[in-house]
């Protein structure tokens, strides 16, 4: 199982890499810029060459770059639809540039128009977004959402109507958030519930074209449609529940990011623990058998 966080830039955008190195992540997700303002800086070639350098020193895998969260794709407003086309287009710039593996967005607000309608404004501006672009590997990945407001992505059906309607003028799959998924009403905390919401998953989005969870907790009830995120086993999906998760055989081969709050320092590793010790693993375990391997090959020479 690869697990990681969401890390911080600040300083630097090589800092993502280090900080998830110092926690211990085998993955992690980051914004290329800042995520909440339209006036973006993009890198230079020399920031590109020491961010790359660094998540390969360390050999980070995926990297995920998280959009900016002022983007609604699926605007019914011209001129927020106009800005939000050409803000997505500077953040597939950049991951390109930065070498990540993935892009995650939010499909956008329904405001001002029905459900059915922002889909297809969605899957439009994706496309326009990505007119001309050289991907070179990038993957954009739509997130489910919890259903808040007039969000759409509220259902898996909703996300593969976005995937499958943009999928022909760019590299598209999804991003599944624990939470947002239990808020949105899919009851994965129970074995028969989340046997059901794979069934729904797979029938629907597909598996395969799941790339990465979105590992959280959630503060609030099943259905609530408020996107509150709670450490890894203190929420109301609950210990249990993510031990099943993390141990399903059609998910633990995937990338888990948790995006868990930081209340106290030392949340993140405590959140990375509770991960890998639900997956019946744990760092030091790991580097155990890597040096037993490592010996078993020097005496066989």
């Amino acid at each position: 199982m690869r697990v990681g966080v969401h890390t911080s830039i600040a300083g630097a955008l090589e800092n993502a890499a280090h900080r998830a190195k110092k926690l211990g992540c085998d993955t992690f997700q980051m914004f290329s810029a800042n995520p909440r303002g339209w006036r973006t800086l993009d890198p230079t070639e020399e920031e590109c060459v020491r961010f790359q350098a660094a998540r390969c020193q360390y050999g980070l895998s995926p990297v995920v770059v998280h959009d900016n969260y002022l983007i609604n794709l699926a605007s019914a407003d011209p001129l927020m639809r106009e800005k939000s086309v050409a803000a997505f287009r500077r953040e597939i710039q950049r991951a390109v540039a930065l070498g990540a593996d993935y892009l995650v967005t939010h499909p956008g607000s329904a405001k001002g128009a029905s459900p059915s309608e922002a889909i297809k404004t969605c899957v439009e501006s994706l496309r326009r977004a990505a007119e001309g672009v050289q991907f070179n590997g990038l993957m954009v990945l739509v997130e489910n959402t919890a259903g808040q407001g007039s969000a759409i992505g509220r259902t898996f059906e909703e996300v593969a109507e976005i995937i499958a309607g943009a999928a022909r003028d760019l590299p598209v799959g999804a991003c599944i958030d624990t939470a947002h998924c239990y808020e949105a009403g899919y009851r994965l905390h129970t074995p028969c519930g989340l046997r059901e919401t794979l069934r729904q998953l797979e029938s629907t989005v597909g598996l395969a074209n799941v790339r990465v969870i979105h590992a959280n907790d959630s503060k609030t009830p099943c259905g609530s449609h408020a996107d509150r995120h709670q450490h890894i086993g203190r929420g109301e999906i609950g210990t249990a529940a993510f031990r099943r998760i993390v141990r399903h055989p059609r998910l633990r081969v995937m990338p888990f990011i948790c995006e868990t709050p930081i209340d106290r320092p030392g949340d993140d590793q405590r959140n990375l623990r509770m991960m890998r010790r639900l997956a019946g693993e744990d760092k030091s375990q790991r580097s155990k058998v890597e040096s037993r391997k490592s010996t078993v090959k020097k005496s066989d020479h």
